[in-house]
């Protein structure tokens, strides 16, 4: 079966004096969203941008804006980016006991709810997630900082996630056909998986192998020659799956 494979650049790694330049840029070349990683100094040790810096981006392109908080408290930020434009909000189960209250509360506020793993969470524990949220991001580096070599364990964590969804019948946004009813349901694309980390087009093809079909490239997208191409060839690689 073909499946879809969406891309988002990462703005972390674009030039910080130019952001709404390079906004731009991701979409010219034809990227599906804006991935924008938050960092506070404290979850993870480096900082990255606040609410302003993601309004100023939001000005600037009309792509989606994928908005990854790697923040402690993500429930008392979650307002605040999404008055800044962001379009899904994705926060990590390590950072907060109130991973459901988080969850429902971003959906319930209009926009699309992830939630994230860093590399040596159990993957057993997004099982009881995965009909609560609209994707599940899978790190495949320790978050804090671009430019990290790929950790291939993760590939492993990735199958586990696709045969869940695939056993559960789970559809975007958590969604499953409801028996005797009619539904849309087989309109929507399989659930998404995330990967988010040393993704480039070798990494990518095991990662779209395994099973993810939502793929965040920094530095190998914004170091391209050509972004559109990079984006192209990444994307295909769901073709004929």
């Amino acid at each position: 079966m073909r499946q879809d494979i969406l891309i988002e650049p990462s703005i972390l790694s674009g030039d910080f004096a130019k952001l709404g330049e390079e906004a731009k840029r991701a979409e010219d070349a034809g990227a599906d969203a804006l991935h924008v990683d938050i960092m506070d100094g404290h979850f993870v040790s480096n900082l990255t941008f606040g609410p302003r810096a993601v309004a100023a981006i939001n000005r600037s392109t009309s792509l989606f804006l994928d908005v990854h908080l790697m923040i402690y408290n993500p429930f008392d930020y979650v307002e605040k980016f999404i008055e800044s434009g962001a379009d899904r909000i994705t926060f990590h189960l390590e950072a907060t006991e109130d991973v459901e209250d988080t969850l429902n509360y971003i959906r319930r506020s209009g926009v699309e709810a992830g939630l994230a793993f860093c590399p040596e969470t159990s993957e057993s524990l997004l099982v009881k997630y995965l009909d609560k949220c609209d994707l599940v991001l899978l790190m495949t580096v320790n978050p804090g900082f671009g430019g990290q070599a790929f950790m291939p364990e993760v590939l492993e964590k990735i199958r586990f996630t696709r045969n869940v969804c695939n056993r559960l019948d789970l559809r975007k946004g958590g969604k499953t056909p409801q028996p005797n009813k009619k539904s849309d349901i087989d309109d929507l694309p399989p659930f998404y998986i995330q990967v988010d980390g040393g993704i480039n087009q070798e990494t990518a093809k095991e990662c779209v192998e395994a099973g993810a079909n939502v793929l965040v490239s920094g530095s190998y997208l914004y170091g391209a020659p050509n972004m559109a191409d990079a984006i192209s060839r990444m994307r295909n690689l769901g073709k004929g799956k």
